[in-house]
């Protein structure tokens, strides 16, 4: 809301404010109104300089541990653990260099980097005290991005307990992204463990334990929402650390929600039921990313309906074409209604989840 002079000229001359006090109040409430305004110093913004910063640090991370492994890998496990030790420390160093000029997001960076590297580092120390020498999938540690297999666990647990450790220290919420990762490869590679323990066998697609790593994701996914959730709550003042964890953990849970089901009718109303609400969460949350997903997947459920129980019916299109009308009529309704509506609704919710919904609105 706009407040102009005129405004507190006619309250002062309905005696609510004295005349004098006119121009004092319109100084305060434009200071005020500027500082409501200005960004968030740690807030990521879409911005030219954040997008290179952004690019080049993923760019960064991904040569240090992805594609220059195997020309480092050449000079020997010892070679290897020796410089992945020595980068991570020196991204350390940088970060912490960053920090003290003011410059939080590229210090983030770095910090995110020296995580990174901590699997590289397990990995080339592995395979010095000969850990992985039966390993089908270990031979180059690029596997570790392409194979599945329960013995990474190692390699994952050191590179949360050093995430975790560096958060600490940093506090920067792109560091949230190495760990969602670790976390996302996590709940894969705990899969064959399981199967293994059950005395399971077979390959990836084959019966039970194609089932079995499905609901193993499924379980996985919402444990990552619920983790991010319950981050996005302590956090709801401040920086955005529950970013990375809601995306991965989608990946994860509506992957392999995706996968799953027999083909019948039931299953798929089910899913389409499960990506509305998925919708309606994004909107609660003032968290897109929800949308998009939700969104992918009604597409997809709607258009497997057109393709294969109502092929050549205009009645499917008219019947969507009403749907669509309905929507845009409810959110013309819902426009007009929304603050009372909304008001009533907040009314019972607790306060960390009402004061959440209004820090993250978008």
């Amino acid at each position: 809301m706009k407040l102009k002079r005129e405004d507190l000229q006619a309250a002062a001359e309905a005696g609510f404010i004295e005349p004098v006090q006119i121009d004092g109040l319109l100084d305060f409430l434009g200071r005020r109104l500027s500082l409501s305004q200005a960004p968030h110093p740690g807030a990521a913004r879409f911005s030219g300089t954040h997008v290179l910063y952004y690019l080049g640090g993923m760019l960064a991370i991904g040569a240090a541990t992805v594609f220059a492994t195997l020309a480092v890998e050449a000079a020997g496990m010892p070679a290897l653990l020796l410089i992945s030790s020595l980068y991570a420390a020196a991204a350390i160093a940088v970060a912490v260099m960053l920090e003290r000029r003011g410059h939080p997001i590229p210090a983030g960076i770095f910090a995110a980097l020296a995580v990174a590297l901590v699997p590289l580092a397990v990995y080339a120390l592995q395979r010095v005290l000969g850990i992985w020498s039966d390993g089908m999938h270990a031979e180059h540690y690029r596997d570790y991005h392409r194979y599945i297999d329960w013995r990474w666990l190692v390699m994952e647990l050191a590179t949360l307990a050093a995430g975790a450790a560096m958060l600490r220290r940093f506090r920067y919420p792109f560091l949230m992204m190495p760990i969602a990762v670790t976390l996302w490869y996590m709940g894969m590679d705990i899969g064959p463990a399981l199967i293994a323990g059950a005395g399971e066998s077979g390959g990836w697609f084959s019966g039970r334990v194609w089932e079995l790593r499905k609901m193993i994701s499924l379980a996985f996914g919402m444990l990552m929402l619920l983790l991010a959730f319950s981050v996005d709550l302590r956090t709801r003042r401040g920086r955005d650390y529950a970013y990375w964890l809601y995306l991965f953990g989608l990946m994860t849970f509506w992957g392999a929600l995706s996968l799953m089901g027999s083909g019948q009718l039931a299953g798929k109303l089910v899913y389409l039921a499960v990506n509305v609400g998925l919708v309606f969460t994004g909107a609660l949350l003032g968290r897109r990313m929800f949308a998009v997903f939700g969104g992918i997947g009604i597409a997809l459920v709607l258009g497997d309906l057109s393709w294969n129980l109502f092929r050549n019916s205009i009645a499917f299109v008219l019947v969507l074409s009403l749907l669509g009308f309905a929507l845009i009529g409810l959110g013309l309704w819902w426009s007009r209604h929304e603050a009372a509506l909304s008001a009533k609704l907040r009314a019972w919710l607790p306060d960390q989840m009402r004061e959440l919904l209004d820090a993250r609105r978008p």
